[in-house]
């Protein structure tokens, strides 16, 4: 029985990530720059195009289409409530054995709106897996803010 090397070994982890973010953008405008961030927008930290398929519906999918059927499930849609609620749950960028949550709560406060996300997953993950995770989230979150403040002009 081949053996795994330390970077191969996977083990049960937990993952709870919290942030909230001001955008100087109306609620309606930092909803769909949410939604464009997750699809076609998307982009890599170094600008790279990365985009997404998005169906904003109950149920409706996050996926990488990568043609000829073939690309990456992420999640499914658990809860949209525009503009204010969108609940994902999936395996999201793991391809171990894991289960993510992640929700995007937004709220209007005059001409500000605020961002609050919220990432939690458990499952079996390579040890240093996670620390990568909050800083693709510290970027998406920026990305958001960057859309949703050019949209607003």
């Amino acid at each position: 029985m081949p053996t795994q090397t330390a970077e191969q070994k996977l083990e049960t982890q937990t993952f709870d990530f919290t942030k909230q973010i001001e955008i100087a953008a109306p609620i309606e405008i930092t909803w769909e720059a949410v939604l464009a961030e997750l699809g076609p927008e998307n982009q890599m930290p170094d600008g790279k195009p990365f985009p997404f398929k998005f169906e904003p519906w109950p149920g409706g999918r996050w996926f990488r289409d990568l043609g000829n059927n073939t690309g990456h499930f992420w999640a499914h849609v658990q809860v949209i409530k525009p503009p204010g609620l969108l609940e994902l749950t999936g395996p999201m960028f793991i391809s171990y054995p894991a289960i993510n949550h992640v929700q995007y709560r937004l709220t209007a406060e005059a001409e500000i709106t605020r961002l609050k996300i919220a990432h939690r997953a458990w499952g079996f993950m390579p040890k240093d897996f996670v620390k990568g995770a909050e800083q693709g989230w510290e970027f998406g979150l920026k990305r958001i803010r960057e859309l949703a403040e050019r949209r607003k002009k």
